[in-house]
């Protein structure tokens, strides 16, 4: 696995980053699931770790178009429990990961003047009893941002269609 990609495939979602971009699917690092997790007895991991220029993104990817959320823990809660192990994690690649580019993108990671928390959930277009709007994206945002305030002020909640203008990636899927 390449520690650094321009294009991340995430279930049924590919993410495609700028040209030279410093991204990477941190959950399946390394350091992570081999060093940082297994010290702790289980942590957490956004998805997608993003460098660009001075901001730092985390971004958890939510894809309830063929299943709906079956767990019990509150979406923002989850995020805000993934957004503070994976800054952990972070500093702890920063000092002690095996894998060099692990190292060199978290270092630069913790180098950001300002860090970014993106949640990216999709939803099935057609509601149903079935399968009812899974989360109210306006909810979410209004808990997340009580959560991650002192990580980031102002979090997201987007989707394919509604990234914001200084997210320099786009998302297909």
């Amino acid at each position: 696995m390449a520690v650094i990609e321009q294009t991340i495939q995430e279930g049924l979602l590919t993410f495609d980053f700028p040209l030279g971009a410093l991204s990477s699917k941190y959950d399946e690092w390394a350091h992570y699931r081999r060093q940082f997790n297994k010290s702790f007895g289980g942590t957490k991991a956004v998805d997608i770790i993003f460098a660009d220029n001075a901001v730092g993104w985390l971004i958890e990817i939510k894809d309830y178009r063929a299943h709906s959320r079956t767990k019990a823990i509150d979406l923002a809660d989850e995020i805000a429990a993934k957004v503070r192990d994976t800054l952990a994690g972070l500093v702890s690649a920063n000092i002690s990961a095996n894998d060099a580019d692990e190292k060199n993108l978290a270092s630069r990671l913790l180098l950001c003047t300002r860090l970014r928390v993106v949640l990216h959930i999709e939803q099935p277009a057609t509601q149903s009893k079935l399968r009812p709007t899974a989360i109210d994206p306006a909810a979410v945002l209004l808990k997340l941002k009580g959560r991650v305030k002192s990580v980031d002020p102002y979090p997201c909640v987007v989707d394919q269609n509604s990234l914001k203008n200084a997210m320099s990636w786009t998302v297909q899927g």
